[in-house]
């Protein structure tokens, strides 16, 4: 305890870092005000349908990656996901169209082109699901709390308009303080928004359970530390998952130029067991919404309840199922062997006892598939976890913790801002958060 009081006197002794922590809280307060401003003209107390019907499925996952915002009904409704979604498929047209291929090429500008091409196809998805928000809201409140529309005499074709143009500003707000925090803050930022959101919902899940189980009479207090030691299991085994590595050696030829000697030396290229990070839990989540369509069949009814069962059996062996094929597709959209065996190539690298070229690719490429196999069935098993969770007792709220999307966000960005503080703090001769830990990336390893 002696050694993290120091270590945070550490953090704000570095004037830069202090401004920088400083800097991000307030953002983050900014964003947080907010996802509680609704828009403009509906009623904020007749929101408790849009409420209850934004807790599970696809919608839920909105709802989460905005921080509440979407249940609220906020000018943040549409959060990042729309830029996410951007993002994810300018990185697919990155690895399949050849001049996408060509700008990740060219470095800096290159990558600029593809940002201000990714805002724009934000906006063009914004522009889409605008009004497909708004239509949800006609539907789940009443409508004299559109007041502006029952009272004021707006048209809704003008007021739909003028909401959609206001949930356009938001998200691109949200996005601007997202690089305001990369740029001055503590780096990450649209990563850290999309972890305050998920954090903001845990004191009231926490608050949920222990009510639960302290107020129940056979054992509640005991089952409480029970799951809060599971919990914590839980956090050691993701943060395995997100930290895991398999280390290939390479070596680089020795140079002789003049008197000095350049390369010769062993470095490692780490492949990563879960190279896909969330990805494929968030694709798997939307397409186990298809089978509600089928509910609007009688003939297909039943199947549509057994597949949307979220605690039954099919639902989740389904969802691991394709969580686990997801990672092979996402892993070999984003890890190109080919790529890295042209670097190490160009760079004087080869790995022992492979030769480069052809057969460099095919030894990375067996690599890769042999440490997804494991990593993709652990990431599975995450995925469906709150599933059993709930099955044991767990309210709903608090089991989302145990598993899935929130539990592997909160693990991936605080390891990241770790490394980022621990990065200030070694560069300054001070002791890092984690001197006795095995953080990725930490100098030494």
């Amino acid at each position: 305890m002696k050694k993290l009081i120091q270590t945070i006197n550490n953090i704000f002794k570095i004037e830069e870092l202090r401004k920088r922590i400083v800097y991000t809280v307030l953002l983050l307060l900014v964003y947080r005000l907010g996802s509680f401003i609704v828009l403009p003209g509906i009623d904020p107390h007749s929101l408790a349908r849009l409420q209850s019907t934004s807790s599970e499925g696809l919608v839920g996952l909105l709802n989460m990656f905005s921080g509440g915002a979407f249940g609220n009904a906020s000018i943040f409704a549409l959060g990042v996901m729309p830029y996410i979604s951007a993002s994810i498929v300018i990185q697919l047209l990155g690895v399949f169209v050849p001049y996408f291929r060509k700008l990740q090429m060219e470095g800096e500008s290159g990558h600029r082109k593809m940002n201000q091409m990714t805002r724009w196809l934000t906006i063009f998805i914004l522009a889409i699901q605008g009004p497909a928000y708004i239509a949800n809201l006609h539907q789940q409140i009443p409508a004299d709390a559109f007041f502006a529309v029952s009272k004021l005499g707006w048209s809704n074709f003008a007021y739909n308009i003028v909401c959609t143009l206001i949930l356009i500003g938001g998200t691109m707000f949200v996005m601007w303080l997202g690089e305001r925090i990369t740029d001055r803050g503590i780096g990450n930022g649209i990563s850290l928004i999309i972890m305050i959101g998920i954090i903001a919902r845990l004191p009231f899940a926490l608050a949920a359970e222990c009510s639960s189980k302290l107020n129940a009479s056979n054992g509640g207090a005991l089952l409480l530390v029970i799951e809060f030691i599971i919990l914590f299991f839980v956090f050691i085994a993701a943060i395995a998952l997100v930290q895991g590595v398999r280390r290939v050696p390479v070596q680089y030829a020795k140079r002789v130029v003049g008197n000095k000697q350049y390369g010769g030396v062993r470095q490692y290229i780490p492949l990563k067991i879960n190279a896909a990070g969330v990805m494929p839990i968030i694709f798997a989540q939307a397409l186990m919404l298809f089978p509600l369509i089928f509910s609007r069949f009688d003939a297909t009814r039943g199947f549509a309840a057994v597949m949307s069962n979220y605690t039954g059996f099919w639902y989740n062996f389904t969802f691991g199922l394709l969580v686990v094929i997801f990672t092979y597709f996402y892993t070999a959209v984003t890890v190109n062997p080919t790529m890295m065996a042209e670097n190490m190539k160009s760079n004087g690298g080869f790995i022992p006892g492979v030769k480069p070229g052809k057969k460099t690719v095919e030894y990375l490429d067996s690599i890769m598939s042999r440490v997804t196999l494991p990593g993709s069935i652990f990431l599975a098993i995450i995925a469906i976890f709150p599933a059993f969770a709930t099955k044991c007792g767990v309210e709903h709220s608090f089991a989302s913790f145990y598993g899935g999307t929130s539990l592997l966000i909160l693990v991936g960005v605080v390891l990241d801002t770790l490394q980022q503080i621990e990065s200030y703090l070694l560069m300054r001769h001070y002791d890092g958060l984690m001197k006795t830990g095995r953080l990725t990336g930490r100098s030494g390893m």
